[in-house]
Parts: C-alpha cells; sequence; structure tokens
C-alpha cells in the first residue's frame, strides 16, 4: 500500500535544500515519489510503511520537519529519469556558478565584502547541485563524501570571510563602490529568479508561483541585503553597512555548510 505525507519543512527556504532533502532520503527504498512546493514550504512524499520515520530523517537536516496529513494514495506517477535531472542540475549549477564568478570579481575590484559573501553564497548552491549531479544514479556512499568535502571546504570560506569582514571592520579600509553593489546583487537577484523559475517549471508548476518563491529565498534576501547596503554606503560614505550585510550573509553560507555536512551522517 502506497501513502501520500504532506510535510511542512519551515526552514526549506530555496531550491538547494530541495536537493538536500532528497538526497538525504534518496536511500530510503519505502520512498516512491517526492513532490517540493518550495513556496508553501512543503514536501510530499509517497511512500510505503509509517510517516513519521520521514520527518526524522529531514530533521537532520535541521530543517524543521513536521508531518500536515497522511492518506492512502492510489498511484504515482513515474519518477523523473536521470538524463531529464541531470539536464535540469547543470543548468542551475552554471546559473550559480557564472554569478559566483561575476560576484567575486567585482566584490574585490569594488572592495565590498557583502559581494564577496553573496558570491560565496552562490557558490554554496554550485556545491549542492554539483553533489545532486553525482547523486543521480550513483551510490550512496559517493554522495556523502561529496558532501563531507564540500561541506568543509564551504564551512572553511566562510570563517576565512568573517574574519576578513572583522579585519575590515577594524581597519581603515575604501568605502566601497557602491554603484557596482547595486547593479552586480540585481543581476544575481534575477540569476536566482531564473533558478528559481527553471527548477518549478521543470516540475509542471505554473509560473505563478516564481514571485511568492523569489521573497521566501534566502539567496533572494542576501542579494536585496547587498543592494539596500549599497544604498546606505551611498547615503552615510560608511563601509560599515557593507560590512554587516557581509557578516550576515557569511552566516548563511556557514549554516548551509553544517547543513551539508548533515548530509554525511549516517
Amino acid at each position: 500500500m502506497v501513502h501520500k505525507s504532506t510535510f511542512r519543512v519551515s526552514k526549506m527556504d530555496c531550491p538547494s535544500e530541495e536537493q538536500m532533502i532528497r538526497m538525504k532520503l534518496e536511500g530510503d527504498e519505502t520512498i516512491k515519489r517526492l513532490d517540493f512546493d518550495i513556496p508553501k514550504r512543503q514536501v510530499t512524499v509517497f511512500h510505503s510503511g509509517e510517516a513519521g520515520p520521514i520527518a526524522g530523517t529531514i530533521n537532520e537536516l535541521k530543517l524543521e520537519a513536521t508531518l500536515l496529513s497522511s492518506e492512502e494514495a492510489e498511484a504515482t506517477a513515474a519518477a523523473p529519469q536521470p538524463a531529464a535531472e541531470r539536464k535540469l542540475l547543470w543548468v542551475v549549477l552554471l546559473i550559480n556558478f557564472g554569478f559566483f564568478v561575476l560576484e567575486i570579481i567585482t566584490g574585490f575590484l569594488s572592495r565590498s565584502m557583502g559581494l564577496v559573501a553573496d558570491s560565496l553564497d552562490m557558490l554554496a548552491d554550485a556545491f549542492v547541485y554539483g553533489m545532486a549531479l553525482f547523486a543521480v544514479g550513483g551510490a550512496a556512499s559517493r554522495k556523502k563524501s561529496i558532501a563531507k568535502t564540500s561541506g568543509y571546504l564551504q564551512l572553511g570560506l566562510a570563517i576565512l570571510g568573517f574574519a576578513e569582514v572583522i579585519r575590515r571592520f577594524l581597519g581603515l579600509e575604501a568605502t566601497p563602490v557602491f554603484q557596482t553593489m547595486i547593479i552586480v546583487s540585481f543581476l544575481a537577484l534575477l540569476g536566482n529568479a531564473a533558478s528559481l523559475y527553471v527548477l518549478q517549471k521543470s516540475k509542471s508548476k505554473e509560473a505563478h508561483m516564481q514571485a511568492s518563491v523569489i521573497f521566501t529565498s534566502n539567496d533572494v534576501i542576501a542579494n536585496i541585503g547587498v543592494i539596500v547596503a549599497g544604498a546606505l554606503v551611498y547615503f552615510t560614505g560608511s563601509r560599515i553597512p557593507d560590512l554587516v550585510i557581509g557578516g550576515i550573509v557569511f552566516l548563511l553560507v556557514a549554516r548551509g555548510a553544517f547543513r551539508i555536512l548533515s548530509l554525511s551522517k549516517k
């Protein structure tokens, strides 16, 4: 007998966390299909057996999953083919990695820690999509090994970045170029919107969800934060707003690293 159980995942903010959940549950033979609704922060699981342990498995990622409903399901649609999944993941990986390169270069040129931090947030998402690419049709042990390496690398980058924020706060660094901060962050915002749109469209969801998806994403919040920081740099003539948003985004990157490391645990 197949059951249809819907969970609310309070901290599922963006598609990268969707990929973490997919990879976390992939080895469970009782699970037949996963459907995600990021705007509502819900995941519907078609499975055999009890629903309770599924929430526990998701919560190993510290995403706060709770069971909303569970009922008998008549049938489930076929799962996406690995080739289709790979194509989708390559698209979003390239978008995120491309904006990582753009933001980290312009971040150093414009002396903006906000842009540098946001670039690492983009790189963190690229890590997740890259891990998912290796996991599609592959062994769980390979996925866990990649997760551990990526998680520690991401955590190291976050620590180094936060240390640089402190150094600049205590030093006499020049004020960042606010025009570059605003323009590049707006482009990154469009890049995140494109990634979210592609992911939703690929699962036959209507585009009307796009706006609500955008504003629930931590990545987009970071983009908006850098734009606001750029405006504050302009109005105040101070580098402090840029350093504050940089520090906040580095904390988000560190949080993501711990979630990735959770994937490497049994």
